[in-house]
Order: structure tokens, then sequence, then C-alpha cells
């Protein structure tokens, strides 16, 4: 009887247990369905408060439908876990748009209705085979007044810009007005009349430059001319090119517009190369020594930055190979002031710089941060460390590479182009500058202005050291076909200005996502030993070479003696030492393939190590610690009994 009911007892208590545990999973995931834990390293299933902030001000509903090939994932275990990690980041802005955002994900089956709307809308399928599969890996996004934006293709080479990217194409279905670009240039950058004399041409002629051209076609861009005493309220981001000669009106114009919270991308120079002062045929020599830089500053030394005066950087690292006369023939020689750079010379993590490729620079100046600054300043484009300053007095007709070359002595790194973030200050403690020639009713209301004396929210300028890398000359081939004007890049001069540009354009939430690092992490260990083990099958790899080269040499010999009529003899002696090159092959074959089972044997066993202790040996000290937390427990329990 005591045997039943403690049986009894045990099979109620087991399905009372069974009962509990379903009921606290029922009630888990009803009341922590939306909660999340994210330990990766960089919080990369979490979105940056930014991308939080334009879900949270959405006004109107965004559609995201998301094309995803998820059937063919199993075949590409390359892409299969960025995929997911795609999609999950998407239902996490989902959960975070508070109704606002509808996420579709769609399946573009092989000959559906859903592929043929994928490449209507611009989906960018990738060949698998020869079968004509295809695998789709995008996103369309439209808004309530049909406007639409997309990422053809999410290319793992941009893991690190995945957030922005999204949070980008939302904020634009957001505000799907086309931002409005103000440029104020004092150089040609969009073209001058000649006004039919020759020596008045500026280079193209009245046609701008082609930076400019592809600018137009991605922005709104409106001319704001170098005299104007107020920049215009609806102007998204101004584009400074060149500032030179600028009146107190216009730098307080400026100031004010940065200070209220203006954007501003500007190319200063401290020796503008495409700065040709209009030349005089009465005295061709009169331009010569005109000044060729950049005069900002007044408005650079408020905002605590320096743009290093009458020097420019040159490198030999980076340096351009340039043609140049030397007497009666031509030579080619590197020119330390134009150079090259490439990812290495870029900010990788930032969006402007980090996917860009080759950039193009001549004559470029170097940026810092004035003593005592409080301004944050981030580089976005570096020389190599084999970089030096080079007057600006040695460059122009008489400048002579060669000497530069001879007496280029290394002096260190210096920063080329950079963000400027933080609270700034204002050019003009005073207010605003009098005009000497109001009138006395326009300097009494002058007087009693409210200008900003520092900045009303955090600013984000960019300040790139250098006016050239916007010349044709310097990226960009153009031809002309059939009237049109073809642009051929060689450089990505032009993508620098548009990502700048788009980065700016939008708001303080959009420029503070952040690089969220890569999702992929090397087994640095592993790597590791398969580069030991990788050397030693190199090495074999060698020795089998070597000998080939050897067992060859004495086949040549051989075949060299059989025509002096030992046939017989020779033959044998062939035969021989092809038996003896086959069994040594086969041997050496033997001893590569003993070196990659135990390579493969060296990773099996550290992969083994890991998951034991990654699976087995931490929940393993759990269960020991809670076994030997219940004993001590039960001693103490039975010792107060007894006691």
């Amino acid at each position: 009887m005591n045997i039943n009911k403690k049986w009894l007892l045990s099979s109620a208590g087991l399905g009372l247990a069974v009962v509990l545990f379903l009921a606290a999973n029922i009630v888990s995931n009803a009341a922590f369905s939306s909660a999340r834990l994210d330990l990766t390293d960089n919080g990369l299933y979490t979105l940056s408060q930014g991308s939080k902030n334009i879900l949270g001000g959405l006004e109107e509903p965004v559609s995201l439908k998301f094309y995803l090939s998820q059937k063919l994932l199993p075949e590409l275990p390359g892409v299969n876990a960025y995929a997911v990690r795609v999609k999950e980041l998407l239902q996490e802005y989902q959960r975070h748009a508070d109704g606002k955002l509808d996420l579709q994900i769609i399946e573009p089956e092989a000959f559906s209705e859903a592929e043929d709307t994928a490449v209507a809308y611009g989906m960018k399928g990738v060949p698998l085979d020869n079968s004509n599969t295809t695998f789709y890996f995008g996103l369309m996004g439209s808004n309530s007044t049909d406007g639409e934006e997309s990422i053809p293709f999410f290319n793992p080479n941009r893991e690190e810009f995945l957030e922005y990217d999204i949070t980008q194409l939302v904020y634009r279905l957001a505000h799907p007005d086309k931002k409005v670009v103000g440029l104020m240039s004092s150089l040609p950058i969009e073209g001058k009349p000649g006004g039919g004399l020759p020596f008045m041409q500026s280079k193209g002629g009245d046609e701008s430059w082609m930076i400019v051209e592809q600018m137009q076609q991605l922005f709104e861009t409106r001319t704001i001319a170098t005299d104007v005493t107020e920049i215009p309220g609806n102007i998204d981001v101004l584009m400074l090119v060149h500032p030179k000669n600028l009146s107190e009106q216009t730098l307080y114009a400026l100031d004010q517009f940065v200070l209220k919270g203006g954007r501003l991308l500007a190319f200063l120079d401290p020796y503008a190369e495409t700065d040709e002062p209009p030349t005089d045929p009465k005295n061709p020599l009169a331009g010569m020594n005109a000044p060729r830089n950049s005069d900002l500053s007044k408005l650079l030394d408020a905002w605590g930055v320096e743009l290093v005066a009458d020097k420019v950087v040159g490198d030999m690292s980076l340096a351009k190979k340039v043609q140049m006369q030397k007497g009666s023939r031509g030579i080619v020689i590197r020119y330390p002031i134009w150079m090259d750079l490439d990812t290495a010379n870029l900010n990788p993590d930032d969006i402007i710089t980090g996917k860009l490729g080759n950039i193009t620079l001549a004559s470029a100046g170097a940026l810092k941060l004035k003593e005592g600054s409080e301004t944050k300043l981030t580089p976005l484009v570096q020389s190599s460390d084999q970089a030096m300053l080079i007057e600006t007095s040695k460059l122009g007709m008489f400048s002579n590479p060669e000497d530069m070359v001879r007496n280029f002595k290394p002096e260190g790194q210096f920063i080329l182009a950079a963000r400027i973030t933080g609270t700034l200050n204002t050019a003009f403690p005073d207010g605003a500058p009098q005009d000497t020639e109001a009138k006395d009713d326009d300097k009494d209301a002058t007087d009693s202005d409210n200008s900003l004396k520092t900045s009303k929210e955090e600013t984000n300028l960019v300040i790139v050291a250098d006016t050239d890398l916007l010349d044709d000359q310097f990226w960009v081939q153009v031809q002309n076909f059939l009237g049109n004007r073809i642009a051929i890049p060689q450089a990505s001069n032009n993508k620098l200005l548009t990502n700048a540009l788009d980065n700016l354009t939008g708001s303080n939430d959009l420029i503070s996502v952040r690089n969220r690092g890569s999702f992929t992490r090397e087994f640095t260990k592993v790597e590791e030993i398969r580069q030991v083990a990788e050397n030693r099958f190199r090495e074999k790899e060698k020795e089998l070479l070597a000998r080939l080269q050897q067992t060859e040499q004495q086949l040549r010999d051989l075949q060299s003696n059989r025509k002096n009529g030992n046939a017989a003899l020779l033959t044998a002696k062939q035969q021989q030492a092809i038996t003896g090159f086959r069994d040594e092959k086969i041997k050496i074959r033997k001893e590569l393939r003993a070196v990659q089972h135990e390579l493969q044997k060296d990773i099996e066993r550290l992969e083994a190590r890991v998951k034991f202790i990654n699976i087995g040996l931490i929940p393993l000290l759990f269960g020991i610690g809670g076994i030997a937390l219940s004993t001590y427990r039960t001693r103490r329990r039975q010792q107060r009994q007894r006691a």
C-alpha cells in the first residue's frame, strides 16, 4: 500500500512538473516574445540609437520587401549565416517601428511572379549554375507616396555598414524630397564662358567639371555666390570649394550657417593647381606669383582646426609617375605631391571612406587640431608614414621634381581629410561685422542682431585639404560620343564627394549610425595551425618540384646520349630512371597526403576542444557546482536537525 501510494505521489509530481514546464514555456513565450539579449562583441543584433530614433519618428508607413532565395541558402554556406543576420536585423527594425514598418519576406522562385516583381524592382540576381538558377538577396522599400528605394543585393563586402545602408533606405523613404546642395566656389567648377578671347578660356570652356555633372544627377544643386551675406535656409549641405578673398560679411554668413546646424563640406587647398589666374597678353608672367591658397583661417581658428599654411604634403610611397622633359628627351619620374591613395590610407570605419577604392590627390595640404582645441577631428584620408611637408614656394612653373625627390626626407604621417564634430564657437564674438558702406539705420540693426556664439547642436563638418581632386584630369577621362560627354573614371574621387554629401544630407541620427563590425569572426588559432601545416606542405611541394626538375634533366641527358648510338643500354637506364622517379613521386605524394591529413586532424582536435569547452565543460561545471551547493545545503540542514 505504501509502495502504491509513493508511486502515485511520484507520478502525480512528475505530471505536475510537466504541466508546470509547459505552462512556463507558454507564459514566457507570451510575456517575453519581444525580449532580446545581444551578447555579440559589437552588438550586431542591437540597433544604434540613431536608427531607433529614425524608426520612432516615422510619420507615414513604410513597406519593405525582402527578396531572399531561402531554398538556395543550403547550397551557399558562405552566404547562409549573413542572410540570416540580415533577416533578423530587418525583423529588429520592424519591432522598433511601432507598427509603421511592414516587412515582407518573399521567396522569388524561378519563373514565378515573385521573381518577375523582384526584377522589375531592380533586384540583382546572381546566377549559381548553368541551370538558370538565380539567387536573390535584396531589399525594396516604398512609402505612402509611391516613392521607392532599394538595395539590389546585400553585398557581404559591405557587412560593416549593413545597419547604415538599411537605416539610410528607411530615412530616404521617410524624407523623399531631393536634398539641396549649395555650391560656393572660387574655381570655375560649374564652367565659365570664355568671352570669345583665347586667353580668357578656362579649362573645358563653359562646360562644368564632370564631378559637378554627376553630383547634379543625385542632388538638387544651387549656386551660392561668393559675396552673399546670408546662406539660404533651404540648403541641406553647403559645398565650399577653395574659399578665397571672401568678405567679412560672407565669412559671417558661413559662420552662422554652421552654428545653426548647417552641414558643411569644405574643399580647401594650400596650393590649388587649378586656380589659374587670368593671363595678360601684355605681361604673361604677371600671374606667376599670384597666391593659390584657400583662405578660411578665421573660421578654422574659431573651430580649433588648422590647415598648415604654405606647405603641401608629399609622399614618395604614394607618388604618381609623371612624364617630364629633360633637355631634348622625356623622362618618367615619381612626383611626390601627386598621390595615389588606396584603402590603406582611408578610414575603414567611416561610411564616407569605408569601401571607397583608390583616390588621387594633388598638392594636398595637412590638417590638424590646434593646441587646446575641444573639437573632435576624425581622420578620413591620411598619407603614409613616409610623407613630408614641402614649401609651396618650390612649386609652380619653375619647380624641379628631380630636386624634390632628391631632397625628400620623410617626416611622418599627415591628415589629408577629416570629419569635424563637437560644439563650435563663433569666429565673430562681437557679433555681425559692420558693413562700411551700410547706412546708419542698417548699422543700428546690425548692432542689435542675435548672432549665435556657439553651435546650437552637435556639428558635423567634413574638410578635405585638396581642391584639385575635383578636377577632371585627376580622376576621369571624358570622351565625347554623339554630342554627349561620357565619363570613364580612373579613380574614386567622385565617390568621395557623393559619399560625403550623401552622409551629410542625412539627419544627425543617420550620421550617428555606427560601423557594426563584421559578423564573421576569424578563428585565429585555427588559422595559425593551418598556416604552420601549409608551410610544411609547401616545403614538401618545393622538394617534389626540385626532384622533378632533377629527374627531367637526367632524362634530357639520356635522350641526348641516345642520339650517339647506345640505344639499348640507354633505354634501360632511361626506364630505370623513370621507374625510380615514379616511385619517388608516389612516396612524396604519400607524404603530402600525410601532411594534409595531419593538418585536418590538428584542426579537428582543436574544434573538438573548443566545442567541449563551450558545449560540455561549462554546463558540466555548472552541474558540478549545483551538486556541490546542494550537498553543502543538505549537510548544513542535517547538522541543524541534529543540533
